[in-house]
């Protein structure tokens, strides 16, 4: 019996530095702005974050979801679909018609999970291992990452290959930081985005100490992403975040998802996915099951050249680039349905 966890968001110049151009410049300053600047992000990175709202707890949200706990004491949300899991065929989110059943749950600090100042890449995976085994799920099961939520899968294939039965990764989101990209080409990707985006991602990358002050400031840009201000070439994808915007699904599901703090949400997700990798996802052996990986040669999100790159340095990988497709793959007519064939077909 194989089972299938999905990872995503709410069930709702000479170094690896440079292929972002960080750099460091030595001016003379006369009027002492500089000691100043210093000074300053001293104070902030001794500032810490507000302490998270863990739900149920006195002060914090309520639980509503099913959850399970895990062997650190943590709780995980998680929400079933498909057929029931005693009749499925497969573990995975996936339709009725193939028999799958899925497992979607919310990461550390997301939701109604409670959040973990560890979090880390391999963690991401245990969490997803602990959870399949306390749901029953088998010794195998299929895994599904969405956006950023790949870092999970990516996890999952470097600690636990032995527990997966298949993978699927819908634009999984990239680490410019990865050492298997060439320099220039992720220097060039990487100077497309707008100011604050390269400086949100770089104080993620050096000084994840200082990141939620960083993203807190006003005066200077940081990230369009998590403001849902990223400049979107696909009409699609356009079109989707201005109807969601528009009708308010967008600000609560942003409010849902963060309901603990944002600090222990976006902004851990962001120290996680931008920061330094125990290895690099383009040097990892052939895992024991196949893996499909889904990507827009019009993403806004991420960069359509590195994600070729990264297939094509996996020969096991079977890369599926859609046309005239964006970020939001869940509005693509007809691909959910794709997907779960293309993994249980």
């Amino acid at each position: 019996m194989e089972r299938v966890l999905v990872c995503g968001g709410k069930r709702s110049k000479g170094s690896d530095d440079d292929a972002t151009g960080w750099a460091y410049q030595y001016v003379v300053d006369p009027v002492g702005t500089a000691g100043k600047l210093g000074e300053w992000l001293c104070r902030a990175a001794l500032q810490p974050p507000p302490p998270p709202r863990v739900c149920g707890t006195p002060g914090g949200p309520p639980v509503t979801a099913r959850r399970v706990r895990l062997s650190d004491g943590r709780h995980l949300a998680y929400e079933e679909s498909g057929v029931p899991k005693e009749s499925a065929r497969y573990k995975i989110e996936v339709a009725e018609e193939l028999g799958v059943y899925m497992v979607a749950f919310d990461r550390a600090g997301y939701g109604e999970s409670d959040p973990n100042p560890s979090r880390s890449v391999r963690s991401a995976a245990t969490d997803m291992e602990e959870l399949a085994d306390a749901l029953g799920l088998g010794d195998k099961f299929h895994a599904v990452g969405v956006s950023l939520g790949c870092h999970a899968v990516w996890g999952a294939l470097r600690y636990i290959p032995h527990r997966l039965a298949g993978v699927a990764m819908l634009a999984p989101v990239v680490n410019y930081w990865w050492p298997g990209f060439p320099a220039s080409m992720a220097a060039e990707v990487y100077a497309r985005q707008t100011r604050g985006d390269q400086w949100a991602l770089r104080v993620s990358h050096h000084a994840p100490g200082i990141l939620h002050w960083w993203m807190d400031q006003r005066w200077l840009p940081t990230s369009t992403v998590v403001d849902n201000t990223t400049p979107l070439p696909n009409k699609r994808d356009a079109e989707v975040r201005r109807t969601l915007t528009a009708d308010g699904t967008l600000e609560k599901k942003k409010e849902m998802a963060t309901q603990q703090g944002i600090h222990e949400s976006y902004y851990r997700d962001m120290t996680v996915m931008f920061g330094k990798w125990e290895f690099d996802p383009m040097a990892l052996p052939e895992p024991p099951c196949p893996v499909h990986m889904w990507q827009g040669d019009e993403d806004g999100l991420v960069p359509v050249e590195l994600q070729r790159h990264v297939a094509g340095s996996l020969g096991w990988v079977n890369y599926h680039e859609l046309p005239g497709t964006g970020h939001f793959l869940s509005a693509v007519p007809g691909l959910g349905n794709t997907v779960l064939r293309t993994l249980f077909g």
